[in-house]
This record gives structure tokens, C-alpha cells and sequence, in this order.
């Protein structure tokens, strides 16, 4: 009860009532300032400001048509081949030669299109539905190529006129990139889907293998100075022109974001 008594009288004495009282030291109040200035700035930018982002995908170059897989619809023989890869062909021409049990048949092709592979060669033996060839479809006269991307989900901020870099391994390095722009992006496709387009089983079965991706189509710039036809991100690109069903690896630019938008459900 004692101390309790002495600590009273010396709040109560008037000895120290003269002396300043420090609430902080400068230092304090600077850091402070800056941790408020930095705060504000932030809350502005969240606002105001937007972040953009890039989304990675595979493809492959081809026609807005698609292709298609042609199968043998008889069993036996191979004795003619009528035609080669390149060759352009309309609907109902024959590809093939095969000696059956009744005699000679044809393979025809179902659609007009330009023969991509052809599997099937003079003494082979094929079963009914065996894979020949694959052709895609025909357009019109000097339709451009596009590419086909499949992401596997992500595409809610990928809207159309996005700007789309594409990689093409089968072309040096040193040319760049191509150009391009999202056309269109559609539902997720499952593999028979996919292989129906492509006229490709494998294929298909690398862009679905780990789910339905969604399909995007690309429409590449075009360049009438350009060897290869289209524009990429050095000045002339490569000195060929691309084929049909060349594999593709894409960077897509995202549409910009708010940060204040991550936040709100």
C-alpha cells in the first residue's frame, strides 16, 4: 500500500509538468507517410489500373473445312494407286484400286478435297474400313489457312480480335513468329469430334488427352509481300509457304483486368 502511495504523489507532482512529451520520432512519422502514400497509390491502380496476361495452347494449321479420313469400304488387294499426296480432287474420284474376291473395286473419295496422306500403296492388303487416306476438304479457290488451337479451359477472357502469336516448329527460329487474331472460339469437343475435323485419330488424341478442350480458331494475317503469305513478327518470315496440318504452338493475349476484379465474386 505503500509504493501504491508514492507512485500517486509523483503523478501528482507539478516537478515534472514542464517536460515535453514525445509521441514519436521523425523517422516514425516518415514511415508512416510512405506506408500510407503507398497504400493510396495501391487502391488507385487496383482501380484504375489493368494487368494483362497470355494464355499457351497447341494447334495446327488447316482450312476452315476441316478433313476427313477416307476408309476402304471393301477388303482385298491393292492394285492401283490413282493418286498422290498434294493432288486435288472432286467428290466421288477414285483413289484406289483393290482386287476383291468379286473382282476390281475402287475407293472413291467421299468430298472434293486435296489428298494430305495417302497410307495405302500398290500390294498392300487392306481390311473393309481400313484407313487410305486423308484429304481435306476443299473450299473456295485460294482459301487461306487458319489455325485451329484446342485449350484445355481458360478461354472466358479470350475474346474474338485477340492478338495471337504463333510458333511453328518446322520453321527456324530467326523468322519470328506468325501473326494472328482470335475469329471464334466454340465448346469443348471430344475426341471423335476432333478427329471428324482433323481427319487426324492421333492428333486428336493429343489435344484430348487430358479432357475436352475448347476449340479456337485463329485467322492468320495476311501479307502479299511475304513468301510464306502471311505476316510474322520479323520482316519477311520464312522463304516457303506453309502446308496444311502443320503443328502450331500459340500464345493468345488475354483481355486486360482490373485488379479490383479479382475481388469481387
Amino acid at each position: 500500500m505503500e509504493f501504491r502511495q508514492k507512485a500517486l504523489a509523483k503523478l501528482q507532482s507539478p516537478e515534472e509538468l514542464d517536460l515535453p512529451v514525445r509521441f514519436a520520432r521523425p523517422q516514425g512519422r516518415l514511415a508512416l507517410a510512405v506506408c500510407v502514400v503507398v497504400l493510396a497509390a495501391a487502391g488507385v491502380w487496383a482501380v484504375t489500373g489493368t494487368v494483362t496476361s497470355k494464355l499457351s495452347a497447341a494447334g495446327v494449321l488447316t482450312r476452315t473445312e476441316g478433313s476427313y479420313v477416307l476408309q476402304s469400304p471393301v477388303a482385298g488387294q491393292v492394285v492401283q494407286v490413282r493418286a498422290k499426296p498434294g493432288d486435288t480432287l472432286p467428290a466421288d474420284a477414285p483413289v484406289l484400286d483393290v482386287r476383291t474376291a468379286t473382282g476390281v473395286q475402287s475407293v472413291h473419295t467421299v468430298a472434293a478435297g486435296q489428298v494430305v496422306t495417302l497410307t495405302a500403296a500398290i500390294g498392300a492388303v487392306i481390311t473393309t474400313g481400313a484407313t487410305v487416306a486423308t484429304l481435306e476438304r476443299a473450299g473456295r479457290p485460294g482459301e487461306p489457312l487458319v489455325a485451329m488451337l484446342y485449350v484445355q479451359g481458360g478461354t472466358a477472357r479470350m475474346p474474338v480480335g485477340a492478338p495471337v502469336e504463333l510458333a511453328v516448329p518446322s520453321v527456324p527460329g530467326r523468322y519470328g513468329t506468325l501473326r494472328g487474331t482470335v475469329a471464334g472460339v466454340g465448346q469443348p469437343q471430344s475426341r471423335q469430334q476432333i478427329a471428324a475435323f482433323l481427319g487426324d485419330p492421333v492428333l486428336a488424341g493429343q489435344f484430348a488427352a487430358k479432357g475436352a478442350p475448347v476449340p479456337v480458331l485463329v485467322r492468320l494475317a495476311a501479307s502479299a509481300s511475304n513468301p510464306s503469305g502471311y505476316r510474322w513478327s520479323t520482316a519477311g518470315g520464312p522463304p516457303t509457304r506453309l502446308t496444311s496440318m502443320t503443328p502450331v504452338g500459340a500464345s493468345v493475349h488475354l483481355a486486360a483486368e482490373r485488379p479490383l476484379d479479382w475481388l469481387l465474386p
